[in-house]
């Protein structure tokens, strides 16, 4: 019997199923010292392909999830199946042969084959190596190791970023749900600029978002035992709590009776009605649970205005969950299993190397062609106050951020910000900041860029037009910070 599964094609070479089965929770599964049969395990993927949903996410740090499906697609060599994988590396400097050896060993995991779909995750976007292991990926893919380019967790500004730079960035996994909506807007939209698709996952929020949870109490938070329900609980908190919660659940059942299908195949069909989405991540535990029956109702669910209405209504009583897409790796609160990094990261290098002259005077240097040829540093410290010289989109030798002045803005602010933490403050310290624009007809979108980024700060701020070095450069940006 031919699969009704809901495809998309992603690029020429990449057709995935729409509900893409998640791959997370083997770490869950492999949690406290437990190990699985790693081909008995494979074999459990064997009713997702039969049924249709041919395409499996995972991680260089989801246990044992790339070997588990590199067995499965030896095994079944004739089978097609889309496997797509991320590399999250520690923060810092990376290099040309770090990337190349996390790509050979995600490759080697999946049986000799070029990688669907290599995601990339930066921890911070204040030091540009992440731009540097981007541009590598991208050098992998033409030498035939992986076939296409994604990122997770970017957020609006450094999707823009990279794409305006010229990196090929097929895909950008994300948070999205009816609990998260930040992927709704800024974010969307640079994908409909760019031709960028979301891949959105927490869309059932861990399980939360399921007629099991409807109509019962707050159960304690002892009772949320999976990494799933732990990070997703903190969502639900940053939504409005367990009353939030129940509206979205009494809303969802609603339309789920009118069709005749659950309440997770509402909070699926929601997210995958936005443009944006090419599909969803839905978490499977393999060889324990199967949710495939409920999943394939969601290829012919469809919503009258009236559906969409009601969502809309209900999806406005909840609290906007705090900051962009992948804030909840990046800064406080951090809405993750263990609501810190502490199983994510160890440290954060600074992004700039300090010099100390004194006791009262340091420096650092953010590597661009123009501090030797000119004879400046990107920052000095003298005692408590920060000054930042000015400073374009140019990451070592190289322009950033094409011709769109919001990318270029965006990617000044990073070195602003990366000199002020590598001398000790922080972007909420700027009080100054002096912005020169080389054609004041772009002076909106930078203005917006700004807007952004300081909108919560509020520091003094001057922009006029200016004849900048260097035809590229669209804005330059000098700041001031007191600690």
């Amino acid at each position: 019997m031919p699969s009704t599964a809901e495809r998309f094609t992603l690029a020429p070479d990449l057709e995935i199923s729409r509900v893409v089965t998640g791959l997370w929770q083997i770490a869950d599964m492999e949690r406290d010292g437990r190990t699985l049969d790693l081909a008995a395990t494979a074999e459990s993927m064997t009713p997702y392909v039969d049924a249709g949903f041919t395409t499996f996410d995972m991680a260089d740090h989801y246990g044992s999830a790339e070997l588990i499906a590199g067995l499965y697609r030896s095994a079944h060599a004739g089978i097609p199946t889309q496997l797509l994988t991320k590399w999250v590396p520690k923060p810092g400097p990376v290099s040309r042969d770090d990337v190349r050896i996390a790509v050979e060993r995600a490759v080697e995991r999946h049986r000799g084959k070029p990688i669907d779909l290599m995601q990339f995750h930066a921890w911070t976007f204040a030091d540009a190596h992440w731009l540097d292991a981007l541009t590598y990926l991208n050098d992998l893919k033409r030498d035939g190791l992986i076939r296409h380019v994604g990122v997770t967790n970017f957020d609006a500004a450094h999707l823009r970023i990279a794409v305006a730079s010229g990196i090929p960035v097929l895909t950008n996994q994300v948070s999205f749900s009816l609990l998260d909506q930040r992927a709704a807007g800024g974010l969307s939209a640079v994908c409909a600029q760019y031709g960028v698709k979301l891949l959105a996952y927490g869309t059932v929020a861990g399980g939360l978002l399921s007629a099991r949870w409807q109509a019962r109490p707050e159960p304690p938070k002892h009772d949320l035992k999976t990494w799933s329900l732990m990070k997703y609980g903190r969502f639900m908190q940053a939504a409005g709590g367990w009353s939030a919660l129940q509206r979205v659940l009494d809303v969802a059942a609603q339309i789920a009776g009118k069709h005749g299908v659950s309440i997770s195949n509402v909070a699926c069909r929601h997210i995958l009605d936005v443009p944006a989405v090419a599909g969803i991540i839905v978490g499977a535990r393999l060889g324990e649970r199967a949710h495939i029956d409920d999943n394939a109702r969601i290829a012919s669910l469809r919503f009258d205005e009236a559906d969409r209405t009601a969502l809309r209504d209900v999806l406005a009583t909840l609290t906007p969950i705090p900051g962009e897409c992948g804030d909840e790796y990046r800064r406080p609160p951090y809405l993750t299993a263990s609501g810190d990094l502490s199983h994510h990261v160890e440290a954060f290098p600074t992004p700039f190397a300090v010099h100390r002259v004194s006791d009262a005077r340091s420096y650092c240097l953010s590597g661009t062609t123009w501090e030797p040829l000119a004879g400046y540093s990107r920052a000095t410290r003298i005692g408590n106050r920060i000054h930042v010289s000015g400073t374009t989109s140019t990451h070592g030798s190289r322009d950033i951020g094409g011709n769109d002045p919001a990318a270029q803005t965006h990617f000044a602010l990073d070195k602003i910000e990366g000199a002020i933490i590598s001398l000790g403050g922080t972007l909420e310290q700027v009080v100054r900041t002096r912005v020169f624009v080389s054609d004041i007809t772009q002076w909106e979108p930078i203005a917006r860029a700004l807007g952004e980024r300081f909108g919560h700060i509020l520091p003094a701020n001057t922009m006029v037009q200016a004849k900048l070095i260097g035809e590229a450069y669209l804005v330059e940006i000098e700041a001031d910070a007191e600690l």
